[in-house]
């Protein structure tokens, strides 16, 4: 039986480390920052985003779970009185393709609905057709859209 469940320090410290490093390859990947400035880039935007770990205010970080297992993670911000916006997902690759992304979505949204939020937003980089799908089926829209071309 898959859960959410509020992500403790010792999940977070082992959560932080390699989203530091995720978040700078999706940056270069994506042709935002370079190789060389993109991990002290995500460090420095990590540390600004959560100050106090899994006790910054109005910051809900969840550990999805099955079976007494941590299979991924889900980040809730609480951006006003209306709005959330999921800050990242990510569900390990050996369990990635099982519904898990699918299950923390919808219930991120019944945590949403009772911290009283209207709506959910989230970001996601161009290049990541498989989490754009995932999304286009649980009915979240485009609401806008940078594009860029490399010259050369």
């Amino acid at each position: 039986m898959s859960n959410l469940r509020a992500m403790n320090d010792a999940e977070f410290k082992q959560y932080i480390d390699e989203a530091i490093i995720n978040y700078a390859k999706e940056r270069v990947k994506a042709g935002n920052w370079s190789e060389e400035e993109a991990i002290l880039k995500s460090r420095e935007e990590y540390n600004e985003l959560l100050p106090k770990g899994v006790k910054t205010q109005d910051n809900y970080l969840f550990s999805v779970v099955d079976k007494n297992e941590v299979v991924g993670m889900i980040w809730l911000n609480k951006e006003d009185d209306e709005v959330g916006f999921i800050c990242e997902i990510n569900i390990l690759k050996k369990y990635q393709g099982m519904g898990y992304g699918k299950y923390a979505m919808k219930e991120i949204e019944v945590v949403a609905k009772n911290l009283g939020l209207k709506k959910i937003e989230l970001h996601v980089f161009g290049h990541n057709k498989t989490a754009i799908n995932l999304y286009e089926n649980l009915e979240y829209t485009v609401t806008n859209m940078c594009m860029s071309k490399k010259l050369l």
